[in-house]
C-alpha cells in the first residue's frame, strides 16, 4: 500500500507539473496574443490616422487648386479686359497717323519703319500740308519720340500730336523753331490743366524732328527737340547730320528758342528721321546697343538701294542684331527722296 501510494503522489506530482506547464504556456500564448492585438489596435488608429491626414490634405489641395483655378480665370479675365482696352487704345492711337498710303501719296519714294515696343507707342510720326498765303503748297512732316512708352507714352503722343496740330493748323505757323515753340507752349499748358502736385509737376513730353519742305522750290526747313537730321546727298562721301536744339519739348529749365535750320535739297537727296529705339536697341555677340554710329554706316551703305528695299534691309538687319532679346523702346525711322 505504501508503494501504491508513493506512484500515485509522484503520478499526481508529474501531472501539475505538466499542468503547470502547460498553464504557462497558455498564458504565454494569451499575452502574446494580447500584444499582437494591441499592436494591430495601434496599426490600424495609426493608419486611421494617417489616412485621416492624407484625405485632409488632399481636400486641402483641392480647395487650393479650385481657388488658384478661379483666380488664374480672374486674372485671365482681368487680363483680357486690359488687353482689349489697350487694343482699342491702339486704333485710336492709329487714327490720329497719317495712313502710310496718304504718306506715299505726299512722298512716292520714301519709307517708315514703325515697331512699338508694346500694342500702344510713344513714338508716332507725323504729317501735314497747308496752302502759305495762298500761294505755296507747303509740307510738314517729323518723328517724334515721346517720353516713355506702352501706355504712359502713347498718352503723351496724343497730347503732343494735338499740340503740333494746333501750333501749325490754328496758329498757322510755318517756320519749323516757331511751330515747336508754340507746340512746348501747349503741352505745357495741357499739363498743367490738372491741380494735383503730380501732374503740375510732370516733367514728360517729347523729343522730335520737324521739317518743312516747300515741294516746288525744295526749299527746306529743319528744327529739331534733341533729335538730329540725317541727309545723304548724291554723290556724297558720309551723310550729313544737321544737330538738334538740345532740348525736349515740355518742362525744362532756362527754356530757349528752337533753332530753324534753312536747307538746299537737291533731287535725289536722302532724309532720314529717327528715334532713339534703333540705335538702342541691345544684340549683336556682346548684348551690346547698336549705336548711332553702326546705325548710320548701315544707313549708307545701303544707299543706293530704293527706299522699298532699305526698310527691308532694316528690318533684317535689326532682327539680326537683336536675334532673341526683347525689344528695349519703340522704334520709327523715316526716309524721303526728294
Amino acid at each position: 500500500k505504501h508503494q501504491k501510494a508513493i506512484i500515485q503522489q509522484n503520478a499526481k506530482y508529474q501531472y501539475q507539473k505538466e499542468k503547470a506547464i502547460d498553464d504557462a504556456e497558455r498564458d504565454n500564448l494569451i499575452a502574446i496574443e494580447h500584444k499582437e492585438k494591441e499592436k494591430q489596435v495601434i496599426i490600424s488608429l495609426a493608419t486611421a490616422a494617417g489616412l485621416f491626414l492624407v484625405i485632409s490634405f488632399l481636400i486641402f489641395v483641392f480647395n487650393r487648386l479650385n481657388v488658384a483655378k478661379k483666380q488664374k480665370l480672374l486674372i485671365e479675365v482681368q487680363n483680357k479686359e486690359i488687353v482689349d482696352s489697350i487694343t482699342y487704345a491702339k486704333r485710336i492711337q492709329e487714327a490720329i497717323l497719317p495712313s502710310l498710303e496718304l504718306f506715299t501719296t505726299v512722298f512716292p519714294d520714301s519709307f517708315i519703319y514703325y515697331k512699338p515696343k508694346d500694342i500702344v507707342a510713344g513714338d508716332f510720326y507725323w504729317l501735314d500740308s497747308f496752302n502759305s498765303n495762298n500761294t505755296e503748297d507747303l509740307i510738314f512732316f517729323a518723328v517724334a519720340d515721346c517720353t516713355g512708352h506702352g501706355v504712359p507714352g502713347a498718352m503723351v503722343s496724343v497730347v503732343c500730336n494735338n499740340a503740333l496740330n494746333s501750333a501749325v493748323r490754328e496758329y498757322r505757323l510755318t517756320d519749323p523753331g516757331q511751330i515747336l515753340d508754340k507746340t512746348r507752349e501747349i503741352v505745357i499748358q495741357q499739363f498743367n490743366k490738372s491741380q494735383t502736385v503730380a501732374v503740375n509737376n510732370i516733367r514728360d513730353g517729347m523729343d522730335i524732328a520737324l521739317c518743312v519742305l516747300n515741294p516746288t522750290t525744295n526749299e527746306f526747313k529743319y528744327a529739331g527737340a534733341h533729335n538730329a537730321l540725317w541727309i545723304l546727298r548724291k554723290n556724297a562721301a558720309e551723310i550729313e547730320e544737321i544737330k538738334a536744339t538740345r532740348q525736349s519739348i515740355g518742362k525744362v529749365e532756362r527754356p530757349k528758342q528752337f533753332k530753324t535750320n534753312d536747307i538746299k535739297l537737291n533731287k535725289g537727296d536722302q532724309i532720314y528721321l529717327f528715334s532713339d529705339g534703333f540705335a538702342d536697341q541691345t544684340g549683336g555677340p556682346s548684348s551690346k546697343k547698336y549705336l548711332s554710329k553702326r546705325f548710320r554706316a548701315f544707313l549708307y551703305e545701303i544707299r543706293e538701294e530704293s527706299m522699298d528695299k532699305q526698310l527691308t534691309l532694316l528690318e533684317d538687319e535689326l532682327d539680326s542684331w537683336q536675334q532673341n532679346i526683347e525689344q528695349v523702346d519703340d522704334i520709327l525711322v523715316m526716309g524721303v527722296k526728294v
